[in-house]
């Protein structure tokens, strides 16, 4: 069994010598930074995240200005990062504590553990990097290294596997040096212990690893059981007037909760008359774009677009959710990723129509 002491001190030494140590939000103990860094980071490389967290950082810069922020400019600054429920759950923590605890982040784990969005290992990361504390931590790097160092075999998504992982990271947790073990344990499963093909000759706990000694990196830890994804497939309307597009925001809980979306048309449904029917819009033109397809975690989707050229627009109430915007400015909403890949390929179709005119 691998020891608690002699494991520490390996990551420890090789973290402070080989590990990252320039990180946008490394280097503060500002448990705000710290928080939104984790919450991003979760399900997501870090190559992708630091862009976003600068951007997050520079518009959001302390929980009052996030707790203020409306729900639409907090999206708007993850649009693209994915897991919109992430930043849904930033919003309302951030409210939570300016109300709850006066404006101040929770220096205690059973208060961070309770804010919406954190679990036991995002609030042990908190904990240890904003406090010093010594909690363990399980995100998916650290899984890989101690299902492989310690021979645990299933999928860590089971709870009988995960029990005994989280049973290992309390173990080998170290007494000294919680903040550069912490983030030596998720470097080394980041740059080294990989999912294909790792560096075992490079990682400075080899000696000690299980599935290295019999011959198991390729089998720990084991994969997600697979299984067929169910398909969907939707129609979007693309409602074109005088250089603007037609959006409404989706309900949340769910798919792009809160997000701004093109129309989507039941199935069977006229385009033309549905326009007309829900938006009072007149179609002089309906083309059929090509289809987008989009992957998420429990299914896959096909989203084929019909865009149409309004010629008029009926005097309405204006209904609620719904807005036209002009597609110079749809960049800056908050809106996914597919539907900012349908306004590039209608940029691409026709620049000229999609040049808002002046009236």
């Amino acid at each position: 069994m691998t020891t608690a002491g002699a494991f520490g001190e390996e990551v420890v030494a090789w973290q402070r010598q080989h590990g990252r140590h320039d990180l946008p939000w490394q280097g503060t103990r500002n448990a705000y930074r710290i928080w939104v860094s984790e919450i991003m980071l979760q399900q997501t490389q870090v190559g992708t995240v630091v862009p976003y967290y600068e951007r997050f950082m520079a518009r959001f810069p302390d929980v009052a200005a996030l707790a203020v922020a409306d729900q639409d400019t907090v999206l708007s600054h993850w649009s693209g990062l994915g897991y919109y429920s992430r930043a849904r759950h930033l919003h309302r923590a951030a409210r939570i504590i300016r109300d709850v605890h006066g404006g101040s982040f929770p220096s205690g784990f059973e208060a961070v553990a309770s804010l919406p969005g954190i679990g036991r290992s995002t609030a042990g990361a908190i904990m240890v990097f904003a406090y010093g504390e010594r909690h363990p931590i399980l995100d998916g790097n650290v899984k890989r290294v101690l299902a492989r160092v310690c021979g645990i075999a299933g999928y860590p998504g089971d709870a009988v596997v995960a029990n005994a992982l989280w049973e290992a990271a309390q173990r080998l947790l170290p007494e000294k040096g919680v903040e550069s073990y912490t983030q030596g344990l998720m470097d080394i499963g980041a740059t080294l212990c990989r999912r294909r093909q790792p560096f075992c000759g490079m990682c400075p706990v080899n000696h000690s690893c299980s599935a290295l000694r019999d011959g198991r990196i390729d089998e720990l830890p084991a994969p997600r059981p697979r299984k067929v994804l169910p398909h969907r497939s939707t129609v979007m309307l693309i409602l074109e007037h005088r250089g603007a597009l037609l959006l409404e925001r989706r309900p949340a809980p769910g798919i792009w909760g809160g997000l701004w979306c093109f129309p989507e048309i039941p199935g069977g449904e006229d385009p033309t008359d549905f326009s007309l029917r829900h938006f009072g819009a007149n179609i002089s033109n309906l083309e059929h774009m090509a289809s987008v397809e989009h992957g998420f975690t429990h299914f896959s989707l096909t989203i084929s677009p019909r865009w149409l050229e309004v010629s008029s627009v009926l005097p309405r109430i204006a209904e609620p959710g719904h807005q036209w915007l002009p597609i110079d400015e749809i960049g800056g909403a908050a809106i996914p990723a597919p539907v900012r890949r349908i306004v590039e390929e209608l940029r691409q179709l026709s620049p000229r129509r999609v040049t808002v005119q002046k009236t």
